[in-house]
């Protein structure tokens, strides 16, 4: 027994043998750069944290809160522990499974069955340890095992993308409860006005100053401005539901604060980098360990074309009397090599080689589209950067001229030298540059947190999953 365990271990030693193609990332499917009017600079490849990005202290705290208690994040990351143990189920192929057994058996014989006419009653008791092993002469098994592995990194890089995301869905949920908050207080305002304007309009109309139709513009303008105030306060109550359910817990809402918008809360992104940093993007690491998984299974369907090899073996006591179980004598053992070779399988196995091998184009495919997107994500996020900077400007100038407009519109109104259309025109356009103010700026905030989104921004400052398993060469 002895020297059949020395053989196990000489041909385990010269097993291992791999069939896996050696893996090529595809070229990239993109420009080495974004666009010409991009400005490169010293290209770089890492970017700064959501911490030292996300500036406000309110905000950090909710993302902190997401972080602990998003359920989307929760199932994520329990999808990656499920994968992580499949991976130890397909590892656990590579070693002996070796198992303790103990039978014991009476059996009666009765008399017109036994040889001398009478009955007999006789036990059987056996006390086993059993090895079974199939070796990996050609790699099968550590070909599936290196499939269990990318698609558990595929998992983590997945779950790394839900993160990211939540932390981009929950700056942008605040900023825009932020802005509509601000369009709530200057629709009010816009309504505390045009409310005075219609009360003085209606004195003037009952002395008969003001005609009927002044009266039903003025009534016009503050029916429209209470439509619009409800309108807001449901945006405002419904962004408060959405920043709940990304929290994952009910949170403690501090004072909505309007200008928070017009603060610096965003770090600016570096500039420069090249397209190399989208190779670190979760979306893509995941299409890859994919692809990379998708790899390893061709190695799996060769390696069934080969021989199987298994040894199984069981050694213990055996004895007709339990009492004698363990007594001098009753040592026994077996040992059973089989071999398995593929003769004629019907075509099964050139089909599941052929099924593997389009698999894997299929997948080098999807990692090339995944590459594309990515690519046009953070294009479309630098072109925006440029153009909301110029459009920002331009309706904070227009804002500027409204209420100069305003101004010199109701002082004309006053005086009698301008009809009330004039006022009211004004003041709907002040009212519409206010809007338009919020919401560009609203704009380009989110814009910098998709560019960021799409840089593939984090910094969660955990280990990579490829350090939390033992991966043997």
């Amino acid at each position: 027994m002895k020297r059949c365990v020395l053989s196990l271990a000489v041909v385990a030693a010269l097993s291992g043998c791999s069939l896996i193609p050696e893996y090529e990332r595809p070229a990239s499917p993109v420009p080495a750069n974004w666009s010409e009017g991009v400005d490169q600079g010293v290209e770089q490849t890492q970017l700064i944290g959501w911490r030292s990005f996300f500036k406000d202290p309110e905000l950090q705290r909710l993302i902190g809160l997401a972080l602990e208690n998003n359920r989307d994040l929760r199932v994520a990351a329990l999808n990656v522990e499920a994968n992580r143990a499949l991976y130890d189920i397909q590892g656990s192929g590579l070693y002996p499974q070796i198992d303790a057994n103990g039978n014991g058996t009476r059996t009666r014989t009765p008399h017109d069955l036994s040889g001398d006419g009478q009955h007999t009653i006789s036990g059987q008791y056996s006390a086993t340890l059993g090895l079974s092993w199939e070796l990996d002469l050609f790699g099968r098994i550590r070909s599936l095992r290196e499939q269990a592995l990318q698609d558990f990194l595929a998992s983590d890089e997945a779950r790394r993308g839900v993160q990211i995301s939540l932390v981009a869905d929950v700056a942008s949920t605040y900023l825009t409860l932020q802005a509509d908050q601000a369009l709530l207080e200057a629709t009010a305002d816009t309504l505390k006005t045009y409310e005075e304007s219609y009360a003085l309009t209606k004195r003037s109309n009952e002395v008969g100053v003001a005609s009927s139709l002044e009266l039903a513009q003025a009534r016009t303008a503050v029916e429209s401005a209470r439509a619009a105030l409800a309108r807001f306060r449901r945006q405002v109550a419904q962004d408060r539901n959405a920043l709940t359910v990304l929290v994952g817990q009910p949170w403690s809402a501090t004072a909505a604060n309007p200008l928070l918008l017009d603060k610096a809360v965003l770090a600016e992104l570096p500039v420069g980098l090249s397209s190399e940093v989208l190779y670190g993007r979760p979306d893509v690491l995941q299409a890859e360990h994919q692809l990379l998984s998708v790899n390893a299974s061709i190695g799996a369907a060769k390696a069934a074309f080969f021989p199987s090899i298994s040894l199984t073996g069981a050694a213990g006591s055996a004895s007709s009397e339990l009492s004698d179980l363990f007594g001098s004598g009753s040592e026994y053992w077996t040992f059973s090599p089989s071999i398995s070779v593929p003769i004629f399988r019907a075509g099964a196995l050139k089909a599941s080689l052929d099924y593997a091998e389009i698999s894997r184009n299929q997948q080098i495919a999807q990692y090339e589209g995944v590459i594309q997107s990515a690519f046009r994500e953070v294009a479309d996020g630098l072109d925006a950067r440029a153009t909301y900077t110029d459009q920002l400007a331009a309706q904070r100038s227009l804002l500027e001229a409204s209420e100069e407009y305003y101004r010199l519109a109701d002082r004309r109104y006053s005086i009698g030298v301008d009809s009330y259309l004039t006022l009211l025109d004004a003041q709907r356009q002040l009212f519409e540059a206010k809007q338009s103010v919020i919401s560009d700026r609203l704009s380009q905030l989110l814009s910098e947190i998709n560019l960021y989104k799409a840089l593939g921004g984090g910094d969660f400052a955990e280990p990579d999953a490829e350090s939390a398993v033992s991966v043997e060469g």
